[in-house]
């Protein structure tokens, strides 16, 4: 017997599964054997008695879970935390331990009563002593690991759970004497099995198979060289004796049907400290403010799912709730991260969607010299769609020419600071870049309902159509369409060679020559297609009005662009007469800019395709320039540049017959954006036949 190391446990007099507060307990109200539950527990203290001493607290009626002493608190030295229990089945223990550690001497720490924390279920010590690794996710906060480090004087490192049968840290962690580590890593997410990896070398880690870890492999008792558990294969018992480990196992099946095993039964109250161990700050908080119709538009939901999925939590320190529809709301909320890089990733996820510092708290951005032309510092902040806004000497200053993925480059003129996006290939030495995601915010419009839905044919929100809704998403769009070109807007059309071969050529050549379109952009092969189709009845060779292929077709693209390249360009074929129908024909008569990104994959190309790439990125972003709506046609690479060069604001349509190629560009967090799942000549042929009836006298006179 090891008199150093002591336990306690709780006799199982009530025990019973009487609610369901995890997925074991599911399906076994009352299907526990009281007799087999009381005959499994003293096994257990018969073999734990063997090796150690148990100190037993008294079952209390009313209180079935008490026989889960692991729960009750954790104990480090004299000091112990308290438990707060999550579910209210519970939470009438605490004033039973409480007295059980007070009456035994020990200092009680109790945690605010709105923060959950229980216990050693999911705070278990490394054996050796060196830290605290510490469960969150399901039962107990994250805010919670501060208060224990400073209690306990201990390093704490926070591990995220990801599966709800493994609701505890206990349930899939066992920390073993010597460093090793029993554990079950689909039960975490990536972070914390990174976290857990840096911490224990390979050769110590002993990852579990799931039949292993769903009787509860890892909830186990380790007791020097003993490790005492419910059931293991003779796998991983052979693992363990090969690390020189001696497994007990002793049958406790009625109490998985509460979600518990061998560890859970008992809590370990000789825990000794280490001298050269010390708190550390393991998790970090801020604070944030969002304002706007909260509860309407979904996004206090959507920044608290945000939090929690990228694996923070939260606590909401003040919501105001507007007393009426049209009014706007606020809220502040308490943002949790276990790390500082973490928090980083979900305070520029947050900003996204609005949040910002609140007046009090507000500061300064960072800002770091740029050292090298083309590169930007490690840690600079990579900019979205929204307007943005950055604190510079305590104002706040309007960033320019808005777009995604680039950084916020600071540069000082003669006539002041210059505050602009820039792709980092041009950041320039003498410029500073904007580091971290401290004051800087972005900014949404904070419409009421009333005010989203106040006009006829309001655009639509951020989603994919299907089938059965095309005629009614192309009414909308041909009515934004006529306003904009009624209101000297404009539009921008960025088109893939499907356009041709569908038959929507003469349609997109109608929107241009009536004055729908103000700008083309796509790559060499919407224009070889478009002009061999003008020029030879045919695309890729196919009859356009016969739909079959022609003899020697395949060679007519590869004509197309010879005679293109001897007339110089597109639009000297134009001005010599020989092409004369087509969508490339309307953009030169009509004096619609285009601009033509080629790839390695391109024939000719024509004159007119620019195949230097940094050179057409730059000739796309001048065209999109205070466009109004951006059609997306059959397109997926040409549209994901696009979409990363346009603010939002923009109305963007993305037609195509594949759902994902339109989920893909549908999806930027931009509710003026939306998907039609569709042919793309059907599209435009409808587009046409509803901008018609815009147009027709009868329609005037409605």
């Amino acid at each position: 017997m090891t008199d150093s190391i002591r336990f306690l446990m709780c006799p199982p007099n009530h025990y019973d599964v009487d609610y369901v507060i995890n997925p074991w307990m599911e399906g076994n109200i009352h299907k526990s054997s009281r007799a087999r539950a009381v005959e499994q527990w003293q096994k257990l203290h018969h073999v734990l008695k063997e090796h150690t001493i148990v100190d037993l607290v008294e079952p209390q009626v009313g209180w079935p879970d008490m026989v889960f002493t692991a729960n009750a608190g954790l104990v480090l030295g004299n000091n112990v935390v308290l438990s707060r229990f999550l579910h209210k089945e519970r939470q009438g223990e605490e004033p039973h331990f409480k007295k059980w550690f007070e009456d035994r001497g020990y200092t009680v720490h109790e945690l605010p009563k709105e923060l959950p924390f229980e216990g050693a279920g999911d705070a278990l010590l490394d054996r050796e002593g060196r830290w605290l690794w510490a469960g969150y996710g399901f039962r107990s906060e994250l805010d919670s690991h501060p208060y224990i480090a400073k209690w306990l004087d201990i390093e704490v490192v926070s591990l995220r759970l990801m599966d709800e049968r493994f609701y505890h840290l206990d349930t899939c962690f066992c920390p073993l004497t010597g460093g090793y580590l029993l554990y079950y890593p689909p039960a975490f997410d990536s972070y914390s099995n990174r976290l857990i990896e840096m911490r224990v070398s390979p050769e110590k880690r002993i990852a579990i198979e799931e039949a292993d870890a769903v009787n509860f492999a890892c909830n186990a008792v380790n007791i020097n060289q003993v490790v005492v558990m419910n059931k293991i294969s003779e796998g991983l018992k052979e693992g363990l004796a090969a690390v020189g480990f001696e497994v007990v196992e002793t049958p406790l099946t009625e109490f998985l049907k509460a979600g518990g095993a061998a560890k859970c039964l008992t809590l370990r109250v000789t825990e000794p400290v280490s001298s050269e161990v010390h708190a550390n700050r393991p998790v970090e908080s801020r604070i944030i403010r969002m304002e706007g119709h909260l509860l309407d538009s979904g996004l206090i939901s959507k920044a608290i799912d945000l939090i929690v999925e990228a694996g923070g939590s939260f606590q909401i320190l003040k919501f105001d709730l507007g007393v009426q529809r049209q009014s706007p709301s606020s809220a502040e909320v308490k943002v949790s991260a276990p790390s500082h890089k973490l928090m980083e990733e979900i305070m520029s996820q947050l900003i996204d969607l609005g949040a910002l510092t609140p007046p009090q708290e507000l500061c300064d951005t960072k800002l770091e010299p740029i050292t090298a032309d083309g590169v930007a510092p490690d840690d600079f902040y990579v900019t979205t769609i929204y307007p943005t806004e950055v604190r510079i000497n305590c104002q706040w200053v309007k960033v320019q020419n808005q777009r995604m993925d680039a950084a916020i480059a600071v540069t000082q003129t003669e006539s002041g600071l210059v505050v602009r996006c820039k792709l980092v290939r041009d950041l320039k030495v003498g410029e500073q870049a904007i580091v971290g995601v401290e004051g800087i915010r972005t900014v949404h419009k904070k419409e009421s309902r009333e005010q989203r839905n106040k006009e006829e044919f309001s655009f639509m929100g951020a989603g994919v159509s299907s089938e059965r809704r095309v005629e009614l998403v192309v009414e909308q769009i041909a009515w934004e369409m006529r306003k904009i070109r009624d209101q000297g807007g404009k539009v921008v059309v960025t088109a893939g060679p499907v356009v041709i071969h569908t038959g929507g050529s003469k349609h997109l050549a109608r929107l241009i020559r009536e004055g729908y379109v103000q700008g083309l952009l796509g790559g060499n092969a919407i224009a070889v297609h478009d002009i061999e189709q003008s020029l030879m009845g045919t695309s890729l060779g196919v009859d356009m009005q016969r739909g079959v292929p022609v003899q020697g077709g395949h060679r007519h693209h590869l004509k197309v662009i010879n005679l293109i390249r001897r007339c110089g360009s597109i639009a000297k074929a134009v001005e010599q007469g020989l092409l004369t129908q087509g969508v490339m024909y309307e953009c030169v008569r009509n004096h619609v800019p285009f601009a033509l990104a080629g790839s390695i994959r391109d024939d000719g190309p024509l004159p007119d395709t620019q195949m230097d790439l940094i050179k057409a990125q730059a000739e796309y972003a001048q065209l999109l320039e205070g466009s109004d709506m951006i059609l997306m046609l059959s397109t997926m690479l040409h549209s994901i540049g696009v979409g990363n060069m346009t603010p939002a604001g923009v109305k963007m349509v993305c037609v195509d017959i594949n759902p994902a190629v339109v989920t893909k560009l549908s999806d930027r967090g931009s509710i003026e954006s939306v998907g039609v799942v569709t042919d793309v000549g059907l599209f435009l042929s409808l587009l046409v036949q509803q901008l018609d009836k815009l147009t027709s006298p009868y329609q005037n006179s409605m």
